[in-house]
């Protein structure tokens, strides 16, 4: 039960730092603006873009056709971290961030009409993305490994059981 606090507490987390995160680049940036002298002059930086699609603006104007898919992702990641408590952490916390994701961008798309999105990565020219975009590419990061771990523990040959004669068999 204690794995299915974690995916509570973090989910709740990462949905109110995606949220926050908007919320401040709405504020202190214009439309189509950046904020530059970070860190990484002219590789990284804060923008503000909206996005009416999905992933890398794919089906613009489509986005809350995906609302219950959203529904469904948050909804199946609660209910299978309550379900296997005993999956290792690293599962719990994809989950979490899986429905962080989901719902920070689904949370723009019926209040907002589109995702706010403002992380740029401008030397290789990556679409620009938000906080619920990373949650979600971390937790798909984080179940690729959950599962390979978990593969490659099968693939160890277990060890033999040593059978107990029956009696009367001897």
């Amino acid at each position: 039960m204690k794995r299915y606090y974690l995916f509570i507490a973090l989910a709740i987390f990462m949905l109110v730092l995606d949220q926050v995160v908007k919320l401040w680049v709405m504020q202190a940036i214009p439309r189509g603006g950046s904020i530059h002298g970070l860190p990484l002059p002219g590789f990284f930086e804060l923008t503000l873009q909206y996005n009416k699609g999905i992933a890398f603006g794919f089906l613009q104007g489509q986005g809350k056709l995906l609302s219950p898919i959203a529904i469904a992702i948050a909804g199946g990641t609660g209910w299978y971290s309550f379900k296997h408590p005993k999956e290792p952490v690293l599962t719990h916390i994809a989950m979490a961030l899986l429905a962080a994701g989901a719902l920070g961008n689904l949370i723009d798309r019926i209040f907002r009409d589109q995702v706010t999105d403002m992380f740029w990565f401008r030397k290789i020219n990556f679409p620009v993305f938000n906080v619920a975009d990373s949650c979600i590419t971390v937790a798909t990061i984080f179940l690729i490994l959950t599962w390979f771990s978990v593969s490659e523990q099968t693939k160890k040959p277990q060890p033999a059981i040593a059978e107990t004669p029956t009696p009367g068999t001897e």
